[in-house]
């Protein structure tokens, strides 16, 4: 069993509440909710014990705790959480500028156990597609296009799929606003027609033989009309979103494609849940929590809530502080870039380890 606190009550902070409410092993041991009002409604809706100070929340021997706040108090309250001695699993980003960040990185040079909740490299799609990216099927990588998520989600996903560290890069970007036809938000579908305003980032990183674009748009998360879409080209071959072309010698090309497979369609009586993806006779990625019924995105998010609680237990790090605010940083630089129009330089930065 694991056992956890969530300090926090919001979207995010929901979102581990319900993930935890469905996936067996995961215990809530109780949640920091300062507004009363917010606090009944998680007890009603996830049969959750809250509190209004963080002492309290604390107090239910979890095995670490999650905190889901706002970006601007997320420093704080990790630094409040890791000095009483409990392990920190952070939403992203850990701290919203390179300073709190690297305040954080000496918290953990110190000895605070801090890891990042960073979960879009484990989402089921992502997931196999780094790992066809990895695999040696492409040959060696030198390209890769991530439309899928945004900020340092995005940064995350595109490093990966590069097999990018901490190298530094030239950063050159630029942003183009215009309207679009609204779908969904947080709150369901529209009651009407409105119009948004969209905000588009493109942004070149140049690792050196390496080159990654981030891309996405203000509304893409959730438009009917805005997709996601990841591109990675290597010398002997080259992944499309589901397909896969490559080189199996000089006289045979193959196309194969990543599959999804699920229960709940017709004539299936086992439930709905994705059992994986396969690319050809290959497993890319299995579901461990089967026949929880769960989205993707909080398939991933369970996956990072189990790896916390090995973690804990002494097992590898989740995904760790320096990364995620690797991901942060090179993020802010992309914005740096739009905002100046000039191409930027990034530098080594404290949390790097040494070459």
């Amino acid at each position: 069993m694991t056992r956890f606190a969530v300090i926090g009550s919001g979207f995010r902070a929901e979102a581990f509440l319900r993930v935890a409410s469905l996936v067996p092993g995961l215990e809530v041991t109780g949640v920091l909710a300062r507004d009363p009002g917010r606090g009944a409604r998680l007890e009603r809706a996830f049969g959750v014990r809250t509190h209004r100070d963080l002492g309290a929340a604390l107090a239910g021997d979890p095995d670490f705790a999650v905190v889901a706040v706002a970006k601007a108090a997320s420093e704080e309250v990790v630094t409040a959480v890791a000095a009483t001695g409990l392990p920190v699993l952070a939403e992203t980003p850990p701290a919203p500028d390179v300073a709190g960040l690297a305040r954080l990185h000496a918290l953990v040079q110190g000895g605070a156990r801090i890891q990042v909740a960073e979960q879009y490299h484990l989402e089921p799609m992502v997931s196999a597609q780094i790992a066809v990216a990895r695999s040696g099927l492409l040959g060696d990588v030198s390209e890769a296009l991530v439309s899928v998520a945004h900020d340092y989600h995005g940064i995350s996903v595109l490093r990966r799929l590069l097999g990018i560290g901490f190298e530094d890069a030239t950063v050159t970007a630029y942003e183009s606003v215009a309207p679009l036809a609204g779908g969904p938000d947080r709150a369901g579908d529209p009651a009407a027609e409105r119009v948004l305003e969209e905000r588009h980032v493109t942004a070149r990183l140049d690792f050196g033989g390496r080159v990654g674009t981030y891309d996405f748009s203000s509304d893409q998360y959730r438009s009917w009309i805005r997709s996601g879409t990841v591109l990675v080209r290597g010398d002997r071959g080259e992944l499309r979103d589901e397909t896969v072309r490559r080189m199996v010698d000089h006289r045979t090309p193959l196309r194969t494609r990543i599959e999804r497979l699920a229960a709940g369609g017709p004539g299936s009586h086992e439930g709905m849940f994705l059992r994986g993806l396969t690319l050809g006779d290959r497993w890319l990625y299995r579901n461990d929590f089967l026949r929880a019924r769960l989205p993707d995105e909080e398939l991933s998010v369970a996956a990072v809530m189990r790896a916390m609680g090995e973690h804990v237990a002494g097992g590898p790090e989740v995904y760790s502080l320096a990364d995620a605010a690797q991901d942060h940083y090179l993020g802010l630089e992309v914005r740096r870039a739009v905002e100046t129009g000039a191409p930027v330089r990034t530098s080594r930065q404290v949390w790097a380890p040494e070459p």
